[in-house]
């Protein structure tokens, strides 16, 4: 059971004088230990997926993605403690309806976000609490099987309609910002969820990931063409290529069994 010691933060502003001004804050707290930063969205969004960070502090203003279309694109219930940073203090409201732990005005005071830090490491101590509780709790109970957990079909809405898409018609699926694009008989379709939740839902018996942005269904690569440094060039049933990375290479060697 672990409380806030060594703290993960993300710090996200699409002005860099903002973000160094709160990085600068957090290095003098002893408690925070490793400090990312992201300048947009986008980036924030990957950074929660990829950092797993116990607090996020967010600036609520940002160009494409603003703050709460961070929240949305995560989705609330797995947002990590969050502290809104807002020039407006309309959005003080909103930042609370979107399960922000608290916010912060521009220009706050240093005394305004000590204050706001110790609320952080409260809730931590809280939060610890409770899912050492949750772990007891799995560790007397039967959980259901991965397999009952995994998705067969994906319901896509695009244009006023609702589709839905057998899992096993999908050839591969392409990082597209937040969200990902499905390849299916040669169409693209859009689907609004990250890659790494579609990697942890799709079955791994015939979904592989290949690349930071690609996952691929091991039923559609006709071959692979190697390129360099480890590296592939995955040929789909389809004609279409998607690149098989050193960094992923590991997993399709495991589902095949054997080395490429």
């Amino acid at each position: 059971m672990t409380g806030p010691e060594n703290m993960r933060v993300l710090v996200v502003d699409d002005e860099a004088p903002a973000r160094q001004r709160v990085i600068d804050l957090l290095r003098h707290d002893a408690q925070v230990g490793t400090i990312v930063e992201a300048a947009d969205g986008q980036a924030a969004v990957e950074s929660i997926l990829d950092f797993r960070p116990e607090l996020v502090l967010l600036d609520v203003q940002m160009p494409e993605l603003d703050g709460l279309g961070v929240v949305e694109a995560i989705g609330p219930a797995e947002m990590p403690l969050t502290v809104f940073i807002t020039a407006y203090d309309q959005h003080a409201l909103r930042a609370f309806e979107a399960n922000a732990l608290d916010y912060l005005l521009k220009p706050f005071s240093d005394e305004r976000f000590e204050g706001m830090m110790g609320r952080v490491k409260t809730r931590l101590d809280e939060r610890s609490l409770r899912e050492f509780g949750q772990r007891v709790m799995k560790m007397v109970s039967t959980a259901p099987s991965s397999s009952d957990r995994r998705w067969d079909r994906l319901v896509v809405k695009a244009g006023g309609t609702t589709r839905f898409v057998r899992v096993v018609d999908i050839d591969w699926i392409e990082a597209a910002g937040v969200y990902v694009n499905l390849h299916v008989g040669g169409k693209e379709l859009l689907y609004r969820a990250a890659l790494n939740e579609l990697a942890d839902r799709l079955d791994p018996r015939r979904f592989v990931r290949v690349h930071r942005s690609a996952i691929i269904n091991i039923e559609s690569i006709l071959q692979l063409e190697p390129i360099s440094h480890g590296e592939f060039d995955a040929v789909l049933r389809n004609g279409a290529r998607t690149r098989v990375s050193r960094t992923y290479r590991a997993q399709l060697e495991k589902r095949l069994g054997q080395p490429l």
